[in-house]
């Protein structure tokens, strides 16, 4: 079953939440042009942690790509989109 956008925004917020520590207020808030780095403050580990959680929890796998690859929120979402079953 193919998610819509809304839905991967929404269960990446979760995993970010989960990841990320600090505020959550600002996961919640974030959009698809949030930076990972400088707008949501992702740390290297949290960005691992990430990588985990969303092949986990979209049953896909980074394949050539790593986290460093990602600079946006959008980014995220359309690698998932695209590689979602």
């Amino acid at each position: 079953m193919q998610l819509t956008r809304d839905e991967i925004m929404e269960r990446l917020k979760d995993i970010m939440i989960s990841a990320g520590g600090g505020n959550e207020q600002i996961y919640r808030e974030c959009t698809e042009d949030s930076d990972l780095s400088a707008d949501l403050g992702l740390s290297s580990i949290g960005m691992l942690y990430i990588v985990i959680a969303v092949e986990e929890t979209f049953r896909i796998r980074f394949t050539g790509v790593g986290m460093s690859d990602f600079r946006t929120v959008k980014d995220v979402i359309d690698y998932i989109e695209e590689h979602q079953e």
